[in-house]
């Protein structure tokens, strides 16, 4: 019997989404700075990645 290789991929849960409406204008923008930090954050996350990988492929083409 074969087995199914998404089996062994972990189940990616969908993060819960805030209740907004409960938030004020000042909240609300707060909320957005902060999700701007992480998604700055993540973006020289990738850049480091990106860098890291063209290293490897340097080194590895060279040899």
């Amino acid at each position: 019997m074969a087995m199914d290789t998404d089996e062994l991929e972990p189940r990616k849960k969908k993060p819960v989404l805030k209740d907004l409406t409960v938030l004020s204008i000042a909240d609300l923008e707060d909320y957005i700075a902060d999700m701007n930090a992480e998604i700055d954050r993540a973006r020289a996350m990738i850049t480091t990645k990106k860098a890291a990988l063209s290293g490897a492929a340097a080194f590895f083409k060279m040899r």
